[in-house]
Parts: C-alpha cells; structure tokens; sequence
C-alpha cells in the first residue's frame, strides 16, 4: 500500500494546541511511527504474497480481488469518520483499539482454513487501519507545536518510507522460508510492544468543550456504495446481479454525495469543492493512483508466474520505485518551492506514463535491470517529483480551518482510486488473458478433453493446472500459451495505466493554478477573535505545584496556571485534569504555561491558542 499523498498535510494542518502533551513527545513520535508502520506493512508485504495465498486457500480471481481490497475498502471509507471519533471519544482511546483489532486479525489471518475467513480477516485489518492512522496523524499533531512539526514530520515521513521499502522484502522472505501465513502474523511482534507503550507512555489530550459529531449517514451511505461498486465490478465475469449492484453503488454514492451537501457536519465539506485547483489535484490523485494500484496488483503474478521470480525477489523488484519515490520527494519538494507546483504536477505524472510504457515492454526474456528495473525507478522517480507538490497544492488551496480535513480528502481519494483500481484492472486483466489464452489454444494440437479443461480457467489471474491426463507436449504448449497470454494482460494494463497517467498530466495542466493563492487570510479573524486577552489581570502563581493534587498526595502532568486568578492545576494530559476542572468551576477563560520555556496561553471559551 502506498501511503497517500496527504498524510503530512493531515499532520500539518492540525490546530495549533497547548504544550501539555510535550512532557512525552519522543514516546509520542515513537508509537505513532510504529503504529502507522503496522497499517502501512500490513497494506504492502501482502502485495508479494498474494500468488502463494491464491493456491494456499484455493481462491477464485474474484476471492483475491476481495483480498486484496477489503482492506482498502473500510480503510478509505472509514478514516475521516474515525478521525472524528478519535475527537469525540478521545485518540488515544481509539489508536489503541485500532492497533489491538489490526494485531489480532493480523493472527487471525496467519490461521484461516479457507479464502471467506481471510476475507472476513482483511475486513477486520481494514477496521483496525481505519481506526488507527488518522489518530496516530491527530495524536502526533497534538504532541508537536506548529513550530517543532517540521522536525517530527521529517522523522516520521523517513520511518514510514523504510517501513515502505522494507515491507514487500520482508514479506518476501517469510513468503519463502516459512509461509504466505507468516506475511500477516509480521506485524504482530510490532504491534503488541506500540500497544503496551501507547497505554502506558502516551498522553490523551481533549481540549474544549467542542466535539464533532459523527456523520454515521455519511459513513453508511459512502461503505455500502463503494461495497457495492466493487462487489458489481468484481462479479462482471459472472454476469447475473452484477449490473444490478453497479447501479445500486452508484445510487448509494449519488445519495452519499447528496447527503454530504446538507448535513451540518459533513465528512467531505462541499465548500472544498468550489476551488478547481483542489479539484483537480484530486481528480490527479484519482487517475494516478488508480494507475499505480492496478499495475502493482497484477505485476507480483507476473513476477512470479511467467518470471519465475520467489516471493522475496518480487519484494526486491519494488525496491527501485520505493527508493526513488522516498529519497527524492523531498528534493522534489524543494524544487516545487522554487518554480511553483504546476510544472512538476504536469512532468511527474508523464514520467510516470514513460515508466508504465517501459513495463508493458517485457515479453518475457529481458532481463530484469531492463525489463523491471528501469520502469520502476522511472515510475517512482515520476511519483516523487509529483507527490511533494501535489501535497502542498492541497494545502493552499483550501483555507487555513480546512487544511487538515482538506488532506484527509485527498487521502481518501488515493485509497478509495486504489480500491476501484483493484476490481477494475483485475477485469481487464482478466478478460484480455482469457482471450488471449483461447487464440493460443486455438494454434496448437491439444486434446478437447484438455482444452475445456483449460479454457474453463481462464478467469484464474494466470493460475493455470494442466489436466493430469494431458500429453507432456500439451502439457508444454498450455503452460507457455498461459505465459504469454498473462503477460499480454500486464502489458495491457500498463500501456492502459500510462493512458490515465498521462490523463492525470492533463488534468493538472488545466486546472491547476501556477500559484495558488494561500487562503490563510480568510481565517485570520478567528486567530484574533479571542477578546479576553485584554481582560486578564497581573496575577503570579499561588502554588509551586497543582493544588489539587498537592493535597490530594496525587502526581501532576504539565502545570497551567489560570491567567485570571493565579490557580495552578495540571493539564489534559493528567489523570484529573485540574486546569480545565477549575475553568468549568469558575469560568476564568484563559490559562498559560508553567513548563520552562513555554509561552503558550490557551482560551477555553474560544478555544484556541492565543
């Protein structure tokens, strides 16, 4: 799984909030690297094993198309409404529940006896993502002022790009020397260390009075729509209520979308939508990252069935794009700041078509450094030139309020394009090896016996078995007429990945400002319309301690003292929480500071930092 564009955008765009979690800031870093590297690994090492768990668990195309979906599946539909949950029922509270659900389906997974339990496994690993990445984005926010986030964010981007580089290798290798079984029970040595440091190292921190209510309409309407949709896409071969789902998905999205512009808290607000330069970043980020997801659904099957490449080769072969895309965004972005995010918005996405090209080259005796090699570094060196721009494109086009839920968009319509890429480029690949295989059959001697037999598993993604009863020329024939016909389906699908890339390229040229007007000035009312300020008398500490919990023998968490009357409690973060127990007790508005070299006064009736 390629992590989205946005998440730095997600981390940047939070709310500056009081210091009072900076007491464990290096925990906080810590586990929220570990924890988004468990959803991350969990979303790529099982791209490699996904040939060894097609003949493990004896799946259908259909089942490895439901495989390797779901998980995205609840993943993009519910991240927004989970980050709103985190807000409302507390992010650390719903971090470890995500992290404990994604841990113990990840066991699960690593035990099923058929592919309907793995399903129903990367269902609940979906939940458990959903649940986790974007508190693990909130609660690093929290921890980190504006002014230190650079640093925190710099260090998280650099783990999660190792995490993403090492996981399809990694996965690799368990693939090989142990099972397909051992690239699911990966992350649960991870996972269990994150969720006891999380219970015990990382503060929680609710400030205000203000939470947001849950768009529980807009999450039914936008899971069951987008369910539908790729169960309709997934089941064409089949034909029957195929069509049937697809209108009802479609319906379900119309009326998600309907929704969405009359709900007081809406999950996508449709004010987002009025700038055509935000719209169009997203309709790239839709046409790209469909490209890349459906390409790198397919290629693993290639890689190993007409390649003959192991598990952990395959981990390798992505090794060249993970690597260009990781060591350069921040080059990219550099670049970007200097001429403007247009150019490489156009240039990224046409690279990236060259690099889609090149793969649709290989037939099948190239070598890997020309056939392999070179389009992924190509790809990846498009994406990173694309990526760094496309994320402050997002940004400053949307208002200073709207930043955070303006990268969490454009994150879902990464996840929600590589979920539709799944279904879709698994129907074309599909469909074009089931006749390519039938015109190659059709060239050669065989059996009626054995050509029915053959035919009949055409919808199988490459995954042929030759009849016991066949000839050993027969056996040949078929085994290399499935080898070239699966690799007409991955050319296929490249040169067909280049096409939207390229569209992508288009999108951006019309649509994209050459310089985006930053709309922070929109919001500057709201960063001075604190008026309390002006109030506040000279007061001085009463207390070297919180009060409190001096005389309740109790230990504090970072001290506030109350601008208003000099009262000293301890912060959010504590176990009781003083500071903001002595506000609803008297109402005083304002409280700064006690820690050494903060300056931070925070307004609980405005709520905001002053």
């Amino acid at each position: 799984m390629l992590p989205p564009p946005c998440d730095k955008g997600v981390i940047r765009g939070a709310p500056n909030t009081p210091g009072c979690a900076s007491h464990a800031k290096r925990w906080v870093l810590a586990i929220t690297i570990l924890g988004s590297s468990t959803a991350f690994i969990e979303g790529s090492a099982i791209n490699v094993a996904l040939p060894a768990i097609q003949r493990g668990v004896h799946a259908s195309a259909q089942e490895m198309q439901w495989i390797a979906s779901i998980y995205t599946l609840l993943l993009a539909a519910l991240t927004l409404a989970a980050g709103s949950a985190g807000d409302l029922y507390g992010r650390r509270r719903v971090f470890v529940l995500g992290l404990a659900i994604l841990a113990a389906s990840s066991a699960a997974a690593g035990w099923v006896a058929s592919s309907t339990q793995l399903i129903v496994a990367r269902a609940a690993q979906g939940l458990g993502a959903a649940l986790l990445v974007p508190n693990s984005l909130a609660l690093l926010s929290a921890a980190f002022p504006k002014p230190e986030r650079g640093r925190a964010i710099g260090t998280w981007s650099a783990a999660t790009a190792l995490t993403g580089v090492l996981g399809p290798v990694a996965g690799g290798m368990l693939v090989d020397t142990l099972s397909w079984r051992a690239a699911f029970v990966l992350v649960v040595p991870l996972a269990l260390p994150t969720l006891a440091a999380a219970l015990l190292r990382m503060p929680d921190v609710h400030l205000g009075r203000q939470r947001p209510r849950i768009d529980w309409w807009g999450i039914l309407l936008a899971t069951a729509g987008l369910g539908a949709l790729v169960f309709g896409l997934i089941s064409l071969p089949q034909g029957g209520s195929a069509v049937g789902m697809l209108a009802v998905g479609l319906g379900l999205l119309l009326g998600f979308v309907w929704h969405e512009t009359r709900t007081a808290s809406p999950m996508m607000p449709p004010r987002l939508f009025r700038s055509a330069t935000f719209c169009g970043a997203n309709l790239l980020t839709l046409l790209l990252y469909f490209a890349l997801s459906g390409v790198f659904f397919v290629l693993p099957f290639e890689l190993i069935r007409v390649q003959g490449y192991s598990a952990a080769a395959t981990g390798a072969a992505f090794l060249p794009f993970a690597l260009a895309l990781g060591g350069l965004s921040r080059f990219a972005g550099g670049l970007a700041d200097r001429i403007g995010a247009r150019t490489p918005m156009i240039a990224g996405p046409l690279m990236t078509a060259a690099g889609f090209l090149l793969l649709a080259l290989p037939g099948g005796g190239e070598s890997h450094w020309v056939g392999f090699f070179a389009p992924m570094l190509v790809i990846g060196l498009g994406m990173a030139i694309t990526v760094a721009p496309l994320t402050s494109t997002i940004m400053a086009a949307a208002d200073e309020r709207d930043v955070g839920v303006a990268s969490g968009v454009n994150n879902t319509v990464a996840r929600v394009s590589a979920l539709l890429a799944v279904a879709v480029f698994g129907l074309v690949a599909m469909d074009v090896f089931g006749r390519k295989l039938g015109e190659d059959l059709a060239a050669v001697r065989l059996a009626p016996a054995v050509r029915e037999a053959v035919l009949a598993q055409r919808w199988s993604l490459g995954d042929v078995t030759v009849p016991a009863g066949a000839t050993p020329s027969e056996r040949e024939a078929v085994e290399l007429a499935a080898k070239r016909a699966f690799v007409a389906a991955v050319r296929f699908v490249a040169m067909l990945a280049a096409l939207l890339a390229a569209a992508g390229s288009l999108a951006a040229a019309l649509t994209v400002e050459a310089a985006p007007a930053p709309r922070e000035a929109l919001a500057e009312p709201a960063l001075i319309a604190c008026g309390h300020v002006e109030l506040l008398p000279d007061v001085a500490p009463r207390t070297r301690g919180c009060e409190e919990c001096l005389r309740a023998g109790e230990r504090w968490v970072h001290l506030r003292v109350c601008l208003s009357c000099g009262h000293v409690g301890c912060c959010d973060s504590s176990r009781r929480r003083h500071a903001t127990a002595h506000f609803w007790a008297t109402a005083h508005p304002i409280v700064g500071s006690l820690q050494p070299g903060e300056t931070w006064r925070w307004c609980y009736v405005d709520e905001m930092t002053v």
